[in-house]
């Protein structure tokens, strides 16, 4: 799984390196602010970080570990599949452009690993472009797909999905939503109504709401992210791309600003490239980076 974290991490660490040439037993506080600064942790975010470390103008590897670590205390707190008799119904949710049709495809070929069953929803009927990627990707990944032409109702989609999950005692579904701006009171509306009908189809549904932030975005996604959370209230995170970009700090301020556990990051664009996030290991990834090892 580290190799994974690294792999994704790759331009991120990259950036660190071009900081901080040498690793290092202790790291000035000053050093410290420029590697996170470059990592692209928000400046306040950082502010906050060197507030909570030690007084002394130089600190050791899990001084800051322990104070990075608490931006992931809301790392185990989305709704659990095991809790919830199936079909566990996930709605997913994010711009056009954030790799959400990619994401979904990954999502059901984990639970296919697992041995669970998946349907998939193109509830995305704005974009006839965005049923048929889905389409062809429930063909790639082999698990079935409930879709219907461009401009019909994306509700009606949910709702044939879940009923056909329940007749047919899938574990896990998966609904695919349109990805127009934000800001647009259309697309505020045909969400909450989605969200209405999962729950007529199947009391409780979505059992989570997930948003899919580009990790390329950095910091810049927050707004976006509030604003989705404001209109349908979001249970939990995915940050894609997080291999193309050295912005891989942005997740301390994603998840200082929101208060959402981060669930997967993708890090590449296989199929098996989404994987689970782990706090732990994202930030001993970072932190390999800066200090040397406990072996000298």
């Amino acid at each position: 799984m580290l190799g994974f974290i690294k792999k994704g991490l790759e331009k991120t660490l990259g950036a660190i390196k071009e900081t901080l040439p040498e690793k290092v037993q202790k790291i000035d506080k000053q050093i410290l602010e420029e590697v996170l600064l470059e990592s692209d942790v928000p400046y306040d975010t950082i502010e906050e970080i060197i507030y909570y470390l030690p007084p002394q103008k130089s600190v050791g590897r899990e001084d800051v570990k322990r104070v990075l670590k608490s931006y992931f205390a809301y790392d185990n707190n989305a709704t659990k599949a095991e809790a919830i008799k199936p079909p566990f119904v996930e709605l997913i949710i994010g711009v056009n452009g954030a790799g959400k049709t990619t994401t979904i495809a990954k999502l059901a070929n984990n639970y296919k690993k697992d041995g669970k069953s998946v349907m998939l929803g193109a509830s995305d009927t704005f974009r006839a472009a965005a049923i048929e990627q889905l389409k062809i990707w429930s063909e790639k990944i082999d698990v079935p797909i409930v879709y219907t032409q461009q401009g019909h109702d994306p509700s009606a989609v949910a709702y044939d999905t879940i009923c056909s999950a329940i007749a047919k005692k899938i574990d896990h579904v998966i609904i695919d939503t349109a990805g127009r701006l934000h800001n647009h009171a259309n697309l505020s509306n045909e969400l909450k109504k989605i969200a209405r009908i999962c729950n007529k189809a199947y009391e409780g549904a979505p059992h989570r709401k997930i948003l899919v932030l580009d990790g390329t975005q950095g910091n810049s996604c927050v707004n976006q992210a509030k604003a989705f959370n404001e209109i349908v209230g979001i249970d939990a995170l995915i940050i894609t791309k997080l291999d193309g970009t050295a912005k891989g700090g942005s997740l301390f301020g994603i998840a200082r600003e929101l208060k959402l556990p981060i669930l997967y990051v993708g890090v590449g664009e296989g199929r098996d490239d989404l994987i689970p996030f782990s706090a732990d290991e994202f930030i001993d990834t970072i932190l390999d980076a800066m200090f040397v090892s406990n072996n000298g």
